[in-house]
């Protein structure tokens, strides 16, 4: 008996992939089983080769899985593409009146449920797309759960269609699972099937839910994969929390507007990809010298240029810490899990404030686009607001917007407000906000100023360090190997380090959240303490392995990277750590 298992269900653009992978997640959460789950695409809208790749267990999951069980494939494609994760032993379901798997095509050893999908389907609809239900169908079967089950999931999925479609669906589903319980067997799992309902969310959703609890009023994108589906979220759920939500002419656009919108007074969030955030560089800049508090979300993909705009990857590091020219005051935030992504929309709207400056959220297509299940009682609805030093009428009289002060941090007026008129501009100024650049830079009297305005900026920095909880051991304190972590792959690193605590391997990881900036001197305490070390990364240089020897002179010779565009798995970081123990 076993109580988890790994689907894919792969096809072509245009052959319902994704709403059958949706329905699939939604099927065991509301049942009460966990899900971790991940797709594969291009960037087309028919054709090339999709997947769906879902885990389900009666325990939290903290990856998608290395390989898979079960194989629904509606093309020959997968045959090809797919079947080299699929474990040793494991289940292809197909349709074997559209193509057949000859015996030089079977690179390992598989059952072959061979089920007529299309005849079955087309008793239905003219629509062969139906014939994922009917897949579903069978699937629901084989793991011993009750067809009432998915016909509670198809109705719901189908609510705003008509009875028609919900009937097809329903019928559908129900042939496909009569089909395979009368020519297969159960699997031999033994799921929990409580009625506990779980949350299902993505990073992106978490994040845009996270940033409409904390009271964001204001979203501006230019839509950018893997970032588009937080300006979905928000143009949906807009109206109920009284947001404004724009999609200008372009990026540059977006944040100029965002950085509008958060100077008059409401919170306000933008977001994109590595090259959106290209053209919003300079802007980031804006904000700093104004003291505008926004929040910036990068997601990223392969690079450079357009690169891969469907994949995922780690390389925009140094892209966000070099945004903008000259040096400024900034926060980098790079969350761990959706969980994470909803609590770090909140807290980047507080540090945003409470110290008037830009933050940026980095994540990346993989914590983006993943969807994992939440216990409701994991996302705490009412939440911590700072908004920082927003002055009252007739609270200061000689009121100076940019005031020098030990934490760096000013009096903030919102515009309109009486007695507190002010200069808001791009060039550098004195505590009143007027400026000093043009025909008085350089002047004596004016290199003090410029210099107690440059100081008082970056002091913030340290305040900032002091809010923001340093980095802890995961695992034991003493181990075989020390596996450096950060965003997105935590989980994936965590994962590994119990299939080496499987081989007498002890290992622990240093789990990285807050890239800038950065906690040089506790990143230094446990790294030069360590064993062995080794680092995680989604890119080709290891940007945040640079960074550290940048803060902490440590070098991380051992280093786990990909760049093709695919998640870093479990396995990798297990086979990668057992080479560098062994050396």
């Amino acid at each position: 008996m076993h109580n988890s298992l790994a689907l894919r269900i792969a096809g072509a653009a245009g052959d319902g992939i994704e709403s059958a992978g949706e329905m699939v997640i939604k099927l065991c959460s509301r049942n009460g089983l966990h899900v971790f789950a991940f797709r594969g695409y291009q960037s087309v809208i028919r054709g090339g080769h999709v997947w769906y790749q879902i885990r389900i267990s009666n325990e939290k999951l903290l990856h998608f899985g290395d390989m898979f069980d079960i194989l629904i494939t509606l093309n020959k494609d997968a045959i090809k593409e797919d079947i080299p994760w699929l474990k040793e032993g494991g289940i292809v379901i197909y349709d074997p009146n559209k193509f057949q798997i000859r015996e030089e095509e079977k690179v390992k050893k598989f059952l072959e449920y061979k089920i007529p999908l299309q005849d079955i389907a087309r008793k239905f609809s003219t629509l062969s797309v139906i014939q994922n239900v009917v897949a579903i169908g069978a699937f629901t079967y084989l793991i011993n759960l009750p067809i009432e089950a998915l016909d509670e999931q198809i109705k719901e999925t189908f609510s705003d269609k008509s009875k028609e479609i919900i009937d097809m669906n329903l019928n559908a589903a129900r042939a496909g699972y009569e089909y395979a319980k009368n020519n297969f067997a159960r699997l031999a799992m033994s799921f929990d099937y409580s009625k506990k309902k779980r949350l299902t969310m993505s990073g992106n959703h978490a994040l845009a839910f996270g940033a409409y609890r904390a009271g964001c009023k204001f979203y501006a994108a230019y839509p950018m994969t893997p970032a588009s589906s937080i300006l979905h979220w928000f143009a949906e759920h807009a109206p109920k929390g009284k947001m404004i939500v724009i999609q200008p002419e372009d990026e540059i656009a977006v944040i100029n507007m965002t950085i509008g919108a958060a100077l008059a007074g409401v919170r306000a969030m933008c977001g994109t990809s590595g090259g959106g955030f290209a053209l919003m560089s300079e802007a980031v800049g804006l904000a700093a010298m104004t003291e505008t508090p926004v929040v910036i979300v990068e997601s990223q993909r392969g690079g450079p240029s357009t690169g891969l705009p469907t994949k995922t990857e780690q390389a925009d590091v140094f892209q966000v810490l070099g945004a903008g020219q000259g040096d400024f005051p900034k926060v980098i935030i790079a969350p761990n899990s959706v969980k994470d992504c909803y609590y770090t929309a909140i807290e980047a709207f507080n540090i945003a404030e409470r110290y008037q400056l830009p933050v940026i959220i980095l994540l990346d297509l993989y914590l983006s686009e993943r969807i994992e299940t939440l216990d409701i009682e994991e996302i705490e609805l009412d939440v911590k607001i700072d908004r920082g030093w927003i002055v009252k009428e007739g609270e200061i009289k000689d009121y100076k917007r940019y005031l020098i002060t030990e934490s760096g941090v000013s009096p903030r007026a919102l515009p309109g407000t009486p007695g507190y008129m002010h200069v808001v501009a791009s060039d550098e100024h004195d505590e009143k906000g007027n400026l000093v650049s043009d025909v008085l830079a350089g002047l004596p009297s004016m290199l003090k100023i410029r210099n107690a305005m440059m100081e008082k900026r970056m002091r913030k920095l340290e305040y900032v360090l002091k809010d923001l909880p340093p980095p802890k051991l995961y695992g034991p304190e003493q181990a075989e190997i020390t596996i450096v972590s950060w965003g997105s792959t935590l989980y994936t690193v965590r994962e590994a380090i119990e299939m080496l605590k499987q081989e007498g391997i002890v290992a622990n990881a240093l789990e990285l959240k807050y890239l800038y900036p950065m906690h040089a001197k506790e990143i230094y305490e446990i790294l030069s303490k360590a064993k062995r070390t080794m680092i995680v990364e989604s890119n080709y240089t290891s940007q945040v392995g640079r960074l550290i020897r940048m803060f902490t002179g440590i070098n991380i010779d051992n280093k786990m990277l990909r760049y093709d565009g695919e998640p870093i798995t479990p396995l990798q970081v297990f086979e990668k750590a057992i080479e560098v123990v062994k050396k």
